[in-house]
């Protein structure tokens, strides 16, 4: 039997006629935090949403059957990454990133910029856009808000976002305001670009740095030009989390109260409930899925280094209050061994295991929240994480 919301041989990724549009619901509020639901014609995101992120048309990893049992709604790809290689104009030819990746829920792509971004040595800036080498193979590409709204179309992505310019922190006034205002410029290149495609969505991106008056610049900006969502961008690129919820104390509020709210990039578990607080919908980050690479777990009780020596003759799982397979099949002293073995399902197990405790940490705040006890929640998650690991045995 075929695992909820594959796609199977010979099957399309056509979208479900039942559901025409993209539209945000709001269903309770605790303080700023929310909970509701996106609605796609590919299915209902569930919010406060963690995304798993899929670089390269893939949640290293793992398999897609395997990340919707955690709990995922949506993932993220990365028009960077699958622009180079196979090519965008490729995955259409295959019938979309959906079909080629074996994915027919939502997929969300960021636009490209936060990774040319990373490219300052490879790269030309001007108003137009930027050219830059590919880290692949030197070969020359040009990304503007044109093109980038181009990929995601072939693609398929059901929400695309802005192409823009984010600096990385700490910078001068000048710098963040420069590449704020600039910004600003390419969301409205993209809105005009991105064009009428009813049930697809396009977000602005909010930039500013941490200066207040900037973001409220750009969020009078964004909202003039009108978007299905927004994100707050330009954080979580060494700022510090303090640096980082203080912009989250009223970037937020900044942005309409009736559309989506993502903060890119973030983050780890603490970072998450925190920004949830201050009135965040939507979080990406390869911290899970990189973590179990190197067997970095996270559990209810803080990060736990599986290939330390403690764990070499431990019978008990990661974490006891967990249903993921990972915990309900394998001793420590097993994933232990698998990874000082180096092998492949070592990887495996532990991002399975970090995926879902992600997946159940967003279930957790979306229950508190529509039950008017996040502070309780809060506080729990707080002082279980501040125990520690379980003593060694």
């Amino acid at each position: 039997m075929r695992p909820e919301g594959m796609i199977g041989a010979g099957q399309t990724d056509q979208k479900d006629a039942t559901v025409s549009k993209f539209s945000f619901t709001l269903h309770a509020t605790d303080g700023k935090a929310r909970t509701g639901h996106i609605s796609t014609p590919r299915g209902d995101i569930r919010t406060p949403a963690f995304m798993p992120v899929g670089t390269a048309a893939t949640v290293k990893a793992m398999m897609p059957s395997s990340v919707r049992a955690t709990g995922a709604d949506i993932l993220l790809g990365n028009t960077y990454h699958l622009m180079l290689r196979p090519t965008a104009e490729r995955i259409a030819n295959l019938g979309g990133l959906h079909k080629f990746m074996n994915w027919d829920r939502p997929i969300l792509t960021d636009s490209g910029g936060f990774q040319v971004m990373s490219l300052a040595e490879l790269r030309k800036l001007t108003e137009k856009g930027v050219t830059f080498k590919s880290h692949i193979d030197g070969s020359k590409h040009e990304l503007t808000p044109e093109r980038s709204m181009e990929i995601q179309r072939l693609l398929g992505s059901d929400i695309v976002m802005c192409f823009d310019e984010c600096p990385a922190l700490p910078a001068d006034r000048t710098r963040i305001a420069e590449s704020m205002e600039l910004s600003m410029r390419w969301a409205a290149r993209s809105r005009e670009a991105f064009g009428d495609r009813p049930g697809y969505a396009l977000f602005g991106i909010q930039q500013g740095g941490l200066e207040q008056d900037f973001r409220e610049q750009s969020a009078h900006a964004l909202r003039e030009i009108g978007f299905e969502g927004y994100a707050v961008g330009g954080l979580a690129v060494g700022e510090g989390q303090e640096a980082m919820f203080g912009v989250l104390d009223y970037a937020p509020a900044q942005l309409p109260e009736d559309k989506p709210r993502y903060l890119m990039g973030v983050g780890k578990p603490d970072d998450i409930v925190g920004a949830v607080e201050r009135g965040i919908d939507m979080f990406d980050c390869v911290l899970p899925s990189r973590s179990g690479r190197t067997g970095q777990a996270f559990t209810r009780r803080g990060v736990v280094n599986i290939k330390n020596a403690r764990h070499t003759d431990d019978p008990r799982p990661l974490d006891e209050g967990c249903s993921c397979p990972c915990c309900t099949q394998y001793s420590r002293a097993y994933l232990h061994h698998v990874f000082k073995s180096q092998e492949i399902i070592s990887s495996m197990l532990v991002t399975w295991h970090n995926l879902h405790y992600y997946q159940d940490l967003m279930a957790g705040l979306r229950d508190a929240i529509a039950g008017g006890a996040l502070a309780k929640f809060v506080s729990t998650f707080h002082e279980t994480r501040a125990l520690g690991d379980v003593e060694p045995i």
